[in-house]
């Protein structure tokens, strides 16, 4: 069975009970400024946020609006989490928690401010980090694991846990080396891409570095890159990519997101899609 929560999507709308979990002055507006010496092409101008009443078309939000939206942020996440709760409740009464699976993840990240920005619609980490919790009888429960792992690990993981076969065309990689330890590995790598009109950018993530190439559609060109050091901070406050110090790791991230041939491949399946939906057009 597959069940989708809206929230918290945008518009932030949940019942008051919701909101009145939180006081709007718990919430501190985060720093406006963007990561020194990141390129434009790595940013947006808020998406879909920008067309709803009372947000000013362009520049920044006020310390009040910005509150009141991520007092909204926090209401919506808090009511999804009791619709969770409901279904959970509910495989509970059945008597189905001791054989059933439970994954529970989200599509993308979001900004609430951060960086100045808002929503998702881009490469950096907020937007590519999402929640990710298995549930699967016979492993360990409420543990955590910093292992690095992609959205296609969730069919191949779910195919192993029931007996299934997991397709040799498959992309992703069970996750049950990880169920039985979190300390276990399986990746050195996760990928994502977004895109910014005829621009692709593509991001590469070990267990310190967010390494982003953006490429040109068209000439395939480099148009601009992004190095950032996640070690001590989800939002780092600057781009590191020219920095002398840090050259032999851009030279190994590079060769690790384009080899072999990963941006390649990519771009000729875009190439194909974009074929593709021109011609439905």
């Amino acid at each position: 069975m597959c069940v989708g929560f809206a929230k918290p999507h945008l518009p932030f709308a949940a019942p008051k009970r919701y909101w009145d979990l939180y006081q709007r002055d718990q919430f501190t507006v985060p720093k406006r400024e963007m990561p020194v010496g990141a390129p434009a092409v790595a940013f947006t101008n808020w998406g879909e946020l920008r067309g709803y009443a009372g947000i000013p078309q362009a520049g920044p939000l006020t310390d009040d609006q910005t509150k009141e939206l991520m007092h909204g942020y926090a209401a919506s996440v808090s009511y999804s989490d009791a619709q969770v709760g409901r279904l959970m409740s509910e495989v509970d009464n059945l008597g189905l928690r001791e054989n059933t699976i439970v994954v529970l993840w989200g599509d993308h990240g979001y900004k609430v401010g951060e960086d100045g920005l808002w929503c998702k619609h881009t490469n950096l980490e907020l937007d590519t980090r999402v929640p990710f919790i298995v549930s699967a009888p016979g492993f360990s429960k409420g543990t955590r694991s910093k292992s690095l792992v992609e959205m296609v690990d969730i069919f191949p993981t779910l195919a192993k846990l029931t007996g299934g076969q997991i397709p040799k065309s498959c992309d992703g990689k069970s996750l049950d080396p990880i169920l039985d330890s979190p300390e276990a590995t399986i990746r050195k790598l996760a990928l994502s891409q977004y895109p910014r009109g005829s621009t692709m950018g593509y991001s590469l993530r070990t267990d310190r570095w967010r390494y982003t190439q953006w490429v040109n559609s068209k000439t395939k060109k480099i148009v601009a890159s992004e190095l950032y050091d996640h070690q001590t901070t989800q939002q780092p406050t600057e781009n590191l990519i020219a920095n002398a110090q840090h050259t032999n790791v851009v030279a190994e991230l590079s060769q690790l997101l384009d080899g072999p041939g990963r941006i390649s491949k990519v771009l000729a399946k875009d190439k194909d899609t974009f074929k593709k939906r021109k011609r439905s057009e």
